[in-house]
């Protein structure tokens, strides 16, 4: 069976095109001095306060400054900001935060999708970076059925698709990797047995320009709208609606993160299956390659579209929290 998307990771052989931007950082904060989130260096734990004559946020330590003298009158310390979100404290962007890039990633951090399927339950939340590898490793299997590769690439394919999944994810907010967990239904007689997790697919998410891909796909979407791609199914776990889901959560998550409701994805003509489903969805063909992709020993695609309807405040993105 094919995959329920077309993979479309884009990887180069240039080393330099994967290696971590080299940002400059000092080392040492001062009192109210502007911090840069750097993709290498842990970030300090500071309290994050937001300065009120621009829209970033400012790092503040306390040792740093001077204890006041007895004679001396000290203003009140401003209250600090509630605890930041995790992807905050794990994720390096290596540049500045903007209030409301900080109110998504917030968002981003309590999103949760959840579905009860016939046999079993469907969660599907944004990758942490402790799940990155099991995600590299669902990716490359796919990408490797998909392209017929032989097995002694695995290794080379897995590096090629961490560095991907790195840069992309140093891209949040404006990108987003998300995972799906698929946990059986106890039956009577193991009602004992804890229910275990496993990774049931991935699906990767962009919402506007800044997170758009650089080398995307032929025929090419639009980069100031939101795109869906890198949509893979778990073979054991395929045939139980967990790509339709994943389609779904990804359109939840574009209606609260985007102003633009049309939303692109890519489908590889031979794939009949996801076509169908993408169908079914609301999706219609834009545009098709041309014959001569052929040339380039590349499957035509169609480049499909979708209007998302808009959503009210009262819908929320789960019926439950995974």
């Amino acid at each position: 069976m094919a995959t329920p998307a077309t993979l479309s990771l884009s990887f180069s052989l240039d080393p330099q095109h994967h290696l971590p931007h080299h940002y400059c950082c000092a080392t040492h904060f001062k009192p109210h001095q502007t911090l840069l989130f750097n993709s290498t260096t842990p970030l300090p734990k500071y309290p994050l306060l937001f300065h009120p004559k621009s829209d970033r946020y400012i790092v503040k330590s306390s040792s740093s400054s001077s204890p006041p003298s007895p004679s001396s009158t000290t203003a009140p310390e401003p209250d600090p900001e509630p605890a930041s979100p995790y992807f905050l404290d794990t994720l390096g962007t290596g540049r500045f935060l903007t209030n409301e890039e900080l109110d998504k990633l917030k968002f981003l951090d309590g999103f949760s999708y959840s579905q009860e399927l016939e046999s079993g339950v469907l969660c599907v939340r944004v990758m942490r970076a402790e799940e990155m590898d099991m995600t590299i490793s669902l990716l490359a299997e796919s990408f490797a059925e998909s392209m017929a590769m032989a097995s002694a690439y695995d290794t080379l394919l897995k590096f090629f698709i961490k560095q991907y999944l790195m840069e992309r994810r140093s891209l949040m907010p404006h990108a987003v990797t998300l995972v799906g967990f698929f946990r059986k239904k106890k039956q009577q007689e193991d009602d004992d047995e804890e229910e275990e997790e496993e990774l049931a697919g991935t699906v990767e998410v962009s919402f506007d320009k800044r997170g758009a891909n650089t080398s995307p796909p032929t025929p090419t979407p639009p980069k100031n709208s939101p795109y869906i791609c890198n949509m893979t199914v778990k073979h054991q776990l395929r045939r139980r609606g967990i790509g339709w889901h994943l389609l779904k959560a990804s359109e939840e998550l574009i209606s609260q993160m985007s102003s633009t409701r049309d939303v692109y994805l890519h489908c590889r003509m031979i794939d009949e299956a996801p076509f169908n489903m993408y169908i079914k969805a609301g999706y219609h063909v834009v545009k098709t390659d041309t014959i001569l992709i052929l040339l380039m020993l590349q499957r035509r695609k169609h480049l499909m579209c979708k209007k998302l309807p808009v959503v009210t405040i009262s819908e929320e993105s789960s019926d439950e929290e995974c």
